[in-house]
């Protein structure tokens, strides 16, 4: 049984909304570049949404200056999931984000001034908590019967999906809100350079010559509702979350096992929860990094579950760059739109497969073919892997 959902709203490197996103992916329009809000390392590629902090919050009508570019990222793109929707006391509403980065980027303005020793102001510490995007969303929205953040590194915006699709299923909320947000900050550039694991170059997942990730920003959220809720709102159903699944291998702290154990199994359990068959899957967003380890790794797990006939597949990094906490739930939007358009996306860079898989990603807008159902991959540090599987039927 599928679960309904009925809204969706995205920001990233190439939109500030879900129709600039669609067209950016239809022209293939990659949103990777030199830093311009940031401005840390201006020659340093990343996928950074095209907006400064004070024009968001001039957008979202915020004056104070303690908020977080996570939360301004993610306030965006749940306002518009949440569309003109009504609270009501006779349906229980919740919202489940994720963050990895939550709002370091305060953080670090503060240490800046405090080893400098210039009048550092505590009160921006306060945004630094992982649950200060939720919280302020959800304030924002008025919900307030359930609300919870998750942080599984780059699995996060999948499995706060995968929470929220649970509580709907189990009777324990009529509808909620659910996706992630994360902001470009110095320590997570700074980390994923220490690991050896970004590229200088733009990312090139699935490629021979691949040689790490770009990082990206942005936020995504769905909105998830059951049949009560639906009655109340009368929102149309645009798509099914039909099938997900968690499977955590525990190979290494930053690297996916080899064989794709983790990898294969989430994507096979979520497969058998959604009852379709491999050969049912038009397409696969798949998390492709672009980094060594990972794509090899998710190779080889396709080539578990789908033998040889893998359906096509890409992966949207080297549009986006890779969003952390939010690519999950980005990639959650993406999945959905290609349902909705009977769109297949371009893997951007791609010129040679892997030695060891010879796998071939898709390589130019595919717009000819029914796309009925999406396998969305998203595996994170230490083997957290998620897949969901996306319908246009329950």
């Amino acid at each position: 049984m599928g679960v309904r959902i009925t809204g969706i709203g995205v920001v990233s490197a190439i939109g500030l909304s879900v129709e600039e996103n669609l067209r950016a992916l239809k022209e293939g329009k990659s949103g990777i570049g030199k830093m311009a809000f940031l401005k840390e390392n201006s020659e340093l590629l990343v996928g950074e949404a095209k907006i400064s902090n004070d024009d968001l919050k001039a957008k979202l009508h915020i004056s104070t200056r303690y908020v977080s570019r996570t939360s301004l990222l993610g306030l965006l793109a749940a306002r518009e999931a949440w569309g003109k929707n009504r609270l009501s006391k006779t349906l229980r509403t919740g919202i489940i984000s994720a963050t990895s980065v939550g709002g370091m980027d305060r953080s670090e303005h503060f240490y800046k001034d405090y080893l400098a020793k210039k009048d550092p102001d505590f009160r921006l510490l306060k945004t630094h908590d992982s649950g200060s995007t939720t919280e302020r969303i959800a304030a924002e929205l008025g919900i307030k019967d359930y609300v919870n953040t998750l942080s599984t590194a780059c699995s996060s915006g999948a499995n706060a999906i995968m929470l929220g699709a649970r509580l709907i299923l189990q009777n324990r909320l009529d509808r909620v809100l659910v996706g992630g947000s994360d902001a470009l900050a110095r320590f997570t550039i700074d980390g994923f350079r220490s690991l050896m694991i970004y590229d200088d170059q733009w990312c090139r997942p699935f490629d021979e010559s691949r040689s790490g990730l770009n990082l990206g920003e942005g936020a995504g959220f769905l909105l998830l509702e059951n049949e009560k809720s639906v009655e109340f709102s009368g929102n149309k159903t645009i798509a099914y979350l039909s099938g997900w699944a968690n499977a955590a291998d525990a190979y290494h702290q930053t690297a996916s096992s080899p064989e794709g154990k983790g990898a294969t199994l989430a994507i096979d359990q979520a497969l058998k929860k959604s009852g379709l068959n491999t050969y049912e899957i038009t397409y696969i967003n798949a998390h492709g990094t672009g980094t060594k380890n990972n794509d090899l790794s998710e190779s080889v797990a396709l080539k578990n579950v789908f033998a040889n006939q893998i359906p096509a597949f890409s992966s949207t990094k080297a549009f986006t760059g890779h969003t952390l906490a939010a690519a999950g739930a980005i990639e959650a939007v993406f999945s959905i739109l290609a349902i909705q358009n009977n769109l297949i996306y371009p893997n951007l860079n791609f010129k040679n497969s892997i030695e060891e898989t010879e796998l071939e990603p898709v390589t130019a807008l595919q717009t000819d073919r029914k796309v009925r159902a999406v396998l969305s991959n998203s595996f994170g540090f230490g083997g957290n892997n998620s897949s969901l599987v996306f319908s246009d039927r329950a």
